[in-house]
């Protein structure tokens, strides 16, 4: 039985860089302590205001509470802002949870393609900065190398998204800066970060450089769990990719999730 989402829009008045929009997505709650999970949306850094969510939807009927900010809008799009609005509110959500779960809540980020380099950035910035406050991180098919140099992305064009991802990774590094929280894939220094799930498919164009990054998180001796769906899945769909088929990826993620929220508490 699919589990009713709620959907509520809030603003968090009082993080650090000022107030920020964010959509909160909950179903039923995890026992007493529902895990807490930012959520950062995809859109090749280009598109703002995409708080609706299937994605957020299904980790919410999994029993997570899904916090979707409006990342772009206080400060604009170029790097570092949207990372500077993203870590302000793990931060805030990290030193209190905003009536969100509860201090026993698991704390986690998420993102998809351009969301999940965010994702992935903030990760790296809280072992920096706030180590042990984050719990873990979901990486969905990350858009982390702007060289674009993968064997897999070949694919892009095929899927509608080779000049759009061209054109999102020029707009987010127009502030001349491609620091490793802009490119992740390019830290060097990746041991200590939270545990992590990553998910891609077989015919997704981001495939390798989400599997490369897997890779070199483990070589550095970060839990990993790993999860890629078959071309059938029509997974590229969760970032706007032009798919044959219907999606049908759903209950595998929300499975995956699961599994990865249950093996954090035992940790």
């Amino acid at each position: 039985m699919t589990t009713t989402v709620q959907i509520r829009d809030m603003t968090f008045d009082k993080v650090e860089i000022g107030p920020v929009d964010v959509r909160v997505f909950q179903g039923a709650d995890y026992e007493k302590a529902p895990p807490v999970l930012i959520y950062f949306h995809s859109g090749a850094f280009l598109d703002e205001d995409r708080m609706d969510s299937d994605v957020a939807t299904v980790l919410a009927q999994t029993g997570a509470i899904v916090v979707i900010p409006d990342f772009n809008a206080p400060l604009g799009g170029v790097f570092p802002k949207p990372l500077e609005v993203g870590f302000s509110i793990f931060s805030y959500l990290a030193k209190k949870r905003a009536g969100l779960g509860d201090r026993k809540s698991l704390l986690l980020v998420a993102g998809a393609e351009s969301g999940g380099n965010l994702a992935a950035a903030i990760a790296l910035k809280a072992r920096d900065y706030r180590a042990d406050e984050l719990d873990g991180q979901i990486l969905l098919s990350p858009l982390l190398d702007p060289f674009m140099g993968s064997n897999s992305i070949r694919k892009a064009a095929t899927v509608g998204m080779r000049e759009r991802w061209s054109d999102g990774w020029s707009h987010y590094l127009s502030g001349g800066v491609c620091h490793p929280y802009a490119a992740p894939c390019t830290c060097s220094r990746l041991a200590g970060i939270a545990p992590a799930l990553v998910v891609s498919s077989q015919d997704d164009p981001l495939r390798d450089e989400t599997l490369s990054y897997a890779q070199k998180l483990r070589d550095s001796g970060v839990d990993v769990q790993e999860h890629i769906f078959p071309a059938d899945a029509s997974w590229p769909s969760i970032y706007g990719a032009s798919c044959p088929m219907a999606a049908n990826w759903e209950s595998g993620l929300g499975d995956q999730f699961a599994r990865f929220v249950r093996s954090l508490a035992i940790q």
